[in-house]
């Protein structure tokens, strides 16, 4: 079964000026990213999902996978407001030869427990036996907490394989670990802000949106933990702690993936309105801070 393991980035989308998807430079990224980490989760937050289409999102899945060429794992998030859209996403994510998939739970409108579970429960099957599903649990993105006691029927009543944790709340992890995970489901980290405590867990993955402009260092501090040299990953989590407060000078750690990019001379690229880039000023202080930090 596959397992997520290692460095998996939240991969940004790129856009055009005028709001296009920037298909070329999708894959200037994926080049840039594919011989770097150990993994791509694509379609999430990071990579824009509310703002796509879903033609938009199969043809980024599309371009993705025939770019990584195998050479790493690939997880789409096919979550969406409506059951339909997520499980037509999910069978084209199924003939693309993923990995696996992702689905943030069904968001803008309030669901009980019972609808949350038939949503996954359509998206399993639609998946099939060969396919594993993660649950996405952001409460920030999906508007409620998925409690610990739903979780647990996602994996027993359901058929769901894994846990992608996005509540940055470590006790909440701690508890996946706990009385959760085993031969059958997943436990992966949703941040980069959490890798030592979660590594001290038992946890072997973690989604870094840092991971887009900075797949070396998350690498260094997912390598760090996984020998267990816990005081040089102290260090490197400080210092990856440190740039997630400079990406706060772009006014979110998304907006800051497409400025930090920009500053590494990756790729130029834009978010899609209704963000706004980083200004030119924002963008400066954040390449000063990068310099003093020894990382450009």
């Amino acid at each position: 079964m596959f397992r997520m393991k290692g460095v998996i980035p939240p991969m940004i989308t790129p856009f055009k000026e005028n709001g296009d998807v920037d298909y070329e430079g999708l894959v200037t990224l994926v080049n840039f990213l594919r011989e770097r980490v150990d993994g791509l989760f694509i379609t999430g937050s990071y990579g824009s999902t509310a703002l796509l289409s879903v033609q938009e999102r199969k043809r980024i899945a599309e371009v993705v996978m025939e770019t990584v060429a195998g050479k790493i794992p690939v997880v789409v998030h096919v979550g969406t407001a409506d059951t339909r859209s997520a499980v037509e996403l999910t069978r084209h994510a199924k003939e693309l030869g993923v990995a696996a998939v992702s689905a943030v739970g069904p968001f803008y409108y309030k669901h009980n427990a019972d609808s949350i579970c038939e949503f996954y429960r359509e998206i399993v099957d639609a998946a099939g036996a060969e396919l594993p599903v993660y649950v996405y649990n952001n409460v920030s993105f999906q508007g409620y907490q998925m409690d610990l006691k739903l979780i647990r029927r996602l994996k027993e009543e359901v058929g769901v394989r894994g846990v992608k944790d996005a509540t940055f709340d470590i006790m909440t992890h701690a508890n996946y670990i706990r009385t959760l995970k085993d031969d059958c489901f997943d436990v992966a980290s949703g941040t980069e802000a959490m890798w030592i405590e979660s590594r001290v867990l038992g946890t072997e993955a973690f989604i870094p949106g840092l991971g887009n402009a900075f797949p070396e260092l998350c690498r260094k501090m997912w390598t760090e933990g996984m020998e267990g040299r816990y005081e040089d990953c102290l260090k490197t989590q400080f210092e990856v702690n440190e740039l997630r407060d400079i990406m706060y000078i772009a006014k979110s750690t998304q907006l800051a993936i497409y400025a930090m990019l920009e500053i590494r001379g990756v790729l130029k690229c834009y978010p899609r309105s209704p963000f706004l880039p980083a200004t030119e000023e924002e963008k400066r202080e954040i390449a000063s801070r990068l310099r003093a930090l020894g990382l450009i």
